[in-house]
């Protein structure tokens, strides 16, 4: 007997911009009960624009939607009741504790307030009074999962919830969904990642707001060949070809043998270890991947780097200076893009690459000309005059990448540039990066994405604020017995976190 539908789409369209945009286009299918659906596509494809359709936030320009038996027009404040919905952003009040954002949600949907069965459910009772703005990224995405989950919905909407997650968090996220399955809830779990699409029962892919795939997912690379060719670029793999960001770059001329070197960096925060004893050094031209855990320390050892704090022991150089003594001097050979706040949100794409040009002392014709060779080797002509916060996330990492090459430096850290954006930028933003490297940029890159670590020439894994382990990939697969870079990590981390204090 077949299952009922839980939502029904006939015809649907949504547009935006007087019609100028189309979002969803005559999109028509059914789901049924008792599924985890894995809805996959690029950016802009419109899977973030159906969820909203799906819950009453967006209302169609035309077509058939029933969801949990409710048209989201009309029924929008009972199907609020059968619903939990977890959006991209703003889901989470970072200055509210872990508690106080799940009483917030309870009072929101007339929930039971079992806390501690939830709080047990996502790891989180040892974690209930910090602010949720202080979370790493798996913990928020297991809080944003458990407040989706007050009054016990029929259908959650998870909207990208892997993004910015390390390899064990995901792994962590996609079991707890797994147990709140049953035959009666359904969740749909929105996607970029080509790669998660096996942990799921159904896929559906869309591309430009149409259903192009729908299936078993074992399926999907087998009938790649049918599609036309719309997925086949989504299944992921690198190709070297030109890169005009490369072809561009004005490299220039060094004699030292260590771009980077950290020499037992250290960070503390009261009785806190956010960096213990850090050491390494990368030759110029070297890719280097600093790999971990949310909230292993990664970032600390970022800022620290580029001297936007101040180390409590050791010392960072960037092309031999010390960043503590002389940190206008070691900056200026750098180029930082950070994984959040690196632009400013207010003012428009060029606003923000006439800043950045003016921040690292370009002026007259370079400043001119450089603004105009990141403007063209980005291709974002036709978003100069928009602000930065209203670009889609590919191009909004564009920019920031932009912002970070403007002034030519012979040393890039990139802080998870590529958390959130499809595989398609992925390997777009890789082209970049192993082409600048073979010029001469040393590269110090982290990333939650292992087979991006597959293009380090050397990795350090780092757990508790230390390094447990550091190699080419192939040397950490060999130590860890593994044949993927995910489990390596996996094996190494859960070993060194075993071993560590």
């Amino acid at each position: 007997m077949p299952k009922q539908a839980c939502i029904d789409i006939g015809n649907l369209t949504k547009s935006f911009s007087a019609g100028k945009t189309v979002a969803i286009e005559n999109l028509s299918m059914a789901i049924e009960k008792g599924q985890i659906i894995g809805l996959i596509g690029a950016d802009g494809a419109g899977k973030t624009t159906l969820l909203r359709l799906m819950t009453g936030l967006l209302l169609p320009d035309f077509g058939k939607l029933c969801v949990c038996g409710l048209d989201p027009t009309a029924d929008k404040e009972a199907l609020n009741c059968k619903i939990g919905y977890m959006p991209q952003r703003f889901g989470l009040y970072e200055d509210l504790s872990v508690i106080d954002n799940m009483k917030l949600y309870a009072d929101l949907k007339n929930a039971d307030r079992n806390f501690d069965s939830m709080l047990d459910f996502a790891d989180l009772k040892r974690f209930k009074s910090r602010l949720a703005g202080k979370l790493s990224g798996g913990m928020k995405q297991k809080l944003g999962l458990i407040c989706a989950l007050m009054g016990n919905p029929e259908l959650i909407l998870l909207d990208e919830p892997s993004v910015g997650v390390d390899p064990i968090s995901r792994r962590e996220l996609l079991k707890m969904v797994k147990g709140v399955v049953d035959e009666n809830r359904t969740v749909i779990w929105s996607t970029a990642y080509m790669d998660e699409a096996h942990g799921f029962d159904t896929v559906i892919v869309i591309d430009k707001g149409r259903s192009i795939y729908r299936g078993n997912p074992y399926d999907l690379a087998s009938n790649a060949a049918e599609l036309e060719g719309k997925i086949i670029e989504l299944m992921g793999g690198y190709v070297q070809i030109s890169s005009p960001v490369a072809e561009n770059f004005r490299a220039k001329r060094t004699n030292v043998t260590y771009a980077v070197e950290a020499l037992g960096l250290a960070k503390r925060y009261g009785d806190f270890h956010a960096v213990r004893d850090n050491t390494f050094r990368i030759k110029k031209g070297e890719i280097f991947g600093l790999l971990g855990p949310n909230g292993a320390g990664k970032s600390t050892s970022f800022r620290m780097m580029c001297g936007l704090i101040k180390p409590s022991g050791g010392t960072a150089k960037i092309m031999g200076i010390d960043v503590v003594e002389k940190p206008s001097l070691a900056r200026s050979n750098l180029g930082y893009m950070a994984q959040k706040f690196s632009l400013y949100p207010n003012l428009s794409v060029r606003q923000n690459l006439e800043f950045f040009a003016g921040a690292y002392g370009l002026i007259g014709k370079d400043f001119a000309d450089a603004i105009g060779r990141m403007t063209r080797v980005f291709a974002l002509e036709k978003y100069l005059n928009s602000n930065s916060e209203e670009l889609p996330l590919g191009y909004r990492q564009r920019l920031s990448f932009a912002c970070a090459l403007i002034h030519n430096p012979s040393v890039l850290f990139l802080d998870e540039p590529t958390s959130g954006v499809d595989v398609i930028a992925r390997r777009e933003f890789w082209n970049h990066i192993t082409s600048l490297a073979k010029k001469d940029v040393t590269v110090l890159i982290t990333t939650h994405f292992m087979d991006e670590a597959e293009f380090c020439d050397r990795i350090s894994l780092f757990s508790k604020g230390q390094t447990i382990a550091t190699g080419t990939p192939a040397e950490l697969k060999k130590k860890a017995g593994a044949k993927t870079m995910e489990n390596a990590f996996i094996n190494l981390i859960s070993k060194g976190e075993e071993e560590t204090p």
